[in-house]
């Protein structure tokens, strides 16, 4: 089947529908076509917890404040503009979500909202809605997004490869100047058919690639998609050796994926880090303790647990109100008693786990991609928000920031694109039904213990040597079962993942020092010059 939408998004987590809401609005008589691998409400957004950051208390915070906290996190390689840009437009876009109905917290007995701090901020300014943010975010924009009639949601569509010149037989390089994106090619998953999908222009919103580790707090659809498909498209991507770990995962013996998120506000509220003998340890490691920005904590607490050799440190909460705590963080709470942990009694086991892609597909200042007519926005672009460390809750706001910009770049080009002629369907000659899903699941779980072991929290030139000798035989071995097999979600999301893996580690050779999420044994120390590592 072939369909043509004047705009079509890849993605419906905060990005991608606050970004299809916003061109509606703009382009009543223009089709918006939203893809989503699952079903609308399943995207990374809706796992955030913590909340959105922004200047809202202006006798207590300014916007130089959070420019410095953010340009403090992101270790030298922030770029000034971009995060003056989204700390100056970010509040206007929050007040925007709220009139749609997102209801952030209040105080008691108040109309001001509750503003939470986090690690790596020097205010109180984050918004939060228990610790459901992302839910309820996901939440508001879903039943906005519903008011629109020019607004399709595609549910159970995989994104299979974006379509540009090389389908009309062109040969294209990673430094051909004029590359264009008509759409792409997509799995309906209920029929199993590849339809071609035609667009004016697409946006990427398709979220992060945490499922590339063994621990994430990374839903399984985090598999990297979009950036995996720009790579292949010979589009730019940068900064992929910056992967955030999360310092603080539930650890849970009995294993889970994702891993269930200890937001970063439980020590905001005044969690505290400790060992299992109750010693806390973070003054060894940072004067802001247990809220020192997340590559110190998560490298703090991986330090810590090789030393003692544990599987574990631990948030100690039980100093604080059960009430209070409980009202905060409810599925926290509940959480940790469905595993025989209270909280209130008992220190909350904790373990660093991939969190978020800092770096991403390569984009201006308005979410250009190097490929024309192809936008990205959220976690899986790299803007220069983040730099070498994403400050706590800056996320939620560069996607709702870059969503408007884009929207606002659109508006004067969408006449002048037209659809492209003569693209071809799929072809699938010459390819069967894989007969043995166990080599792809065998080497889903390869790629993951690859990367965690070598390519992790700390790495060596050792460590990434093997991990790139692994994921090359990998590659091969996944490449012939899509050469000879059709396709599947499986397969692809198999095929990505190295993608991805490849990225991180070919990145993380190159930089050959230490400086934010990147941490390397043979080069200890921060050189004195900054850098981006585009692949």
């Amino acid at each position: 089947m072939r369909l043509q939408s004047d705009i079509l998004v890849l993605g419906s987590g905060i990005a991608g529908l606050t970004f299809a809401i916003k061109a509606a609005r703009k382009h009543k008589d223009r089709s918006i076509l939203v893809l989503t691998k699952t079903v609308e409400g399943e995207s990374n957004t809706r796992y955030a917890q913590g909340g959105v950051a922004a200047v809202w208390d202006l006798e207590k915070d300014n916007f130089d404040k959070h420019i410095a906290d953010t340009l403090d996190a992101g270790d030298g390689l922030c770029k000034t503009d971009i995060v003056k840009i989204v700390v100056e437009e970010g509040p206007e876009r929050v007040r925007e979500i709220i009139e749609w109905g997102a209801r952030f917290d209040k105080e008691k007995n108040s109309t001001e909202y509750d503003l939470a701090r986090e690690g790596g901020h020097s205010e109180h300014r984050i918004l939060h809605y228990k610790d459901l943010t992302g839910w309820e975010i996901q939440r508001t924009l879903m039943e906005e997004a519903a008011k629109y009639p020019n607004i399709k949601v595609l549910e159970h569509y995989y994104a299979l490869d974006l379509i540009t010149q090389h389908h009309l037989g062109r040969m294209i390089i990673r430094v051909t100047p004029d590359i264009e994106c008509y759409g792409c090619y997509a799995l309906n998953k209920e029929n199993g058919e590849i339809d071609t999908l035609l667009s004016r222009v697409t946006i990427l919103c398709t979220g992060g690639g945490g499922q590339v580790y063994k621990s994430t707090t990374n839903p399984v659809i985090a598999t990297g998609d979009g950036v995996a498909m720009t790579y292949r498209a010979k589009g730019r991507v940068e900064n992929m050796e910056f992967m955030q770990f999360h310092p603080t995962s539930l650890y849970n013996p009995a294993g889970e994926n994702p891993s269930f998120l200890v937001s970063e506000a439980v020590r905001g509220h005044g969690g505290i880090l400790k060992t299992a003998e109750g010693e806390e340890f973070m003054q060894h490691y940072d004067p802001r303790l247990s809220l020192a920005p997340r590559d110190i904590v998560a490298r703090a607490i991986d330090s810590e647990m090789k030393k003692r050799g544990t599987d574990c440190m631990y948030l100690d909460c039980r100093h604080l109100d059960k009430d209070d705590f409980v009202a905060h963080f409810p599925t926290i709470y509940e959480k940790c008693l469905s595993i025989g942990i209270d909280p209130m009694v008992n220190m909350i086991p904790v373990v660093p786990a991939c969190h978020y892609m800092c770096g991403g597909i390569k984009v201006d200042d308005h979410g250009r991609s190097s490929i024309h007519r192809l936008y990205a926005a959220g976690e899986c672009s790299s803007t220069g928000l983040h730099g070498a460390n994403r400050l706590a809750s800056n996320s939620l706001l560069e996607a709702l920031v870059f969503a408007d910009r884009i929207a606002h770049d659109i508006d004067e080009k969408l006449e002048g694109w037209s659809f492209q002629d003569g693209i071809p369907d799929w072809n699938a000659e010459g390819t069967t039904d894989p007969k043995e899903m166990v080599l792809i699941t065998q080497g889903m779980k390869e790629l993951r213990e690859i990367m965690s072991y070598y390519v992790g929290i700390v790495r060596s030139n050792v460590r990434c040597q093997r991990a790139l000798d692994r994921l090359y035989l990998l590659y091969k071995e996944t490449e012939e079962l899509y050469r000879t097999t059709a396709v599947s979600p499986q397969l692809m999301e198999l095929r990505n993942l190295i993608t991805v893996a490849y990225l991180i580690t070919r990145s993380a050779s190159h930089r050959r020092e230490s400086r934010g999420l990147h941490f390397t044994t043979d080069y200890p120390d921060q050189l004195p010059f900054i850098e981006h590592s585009v692949l």
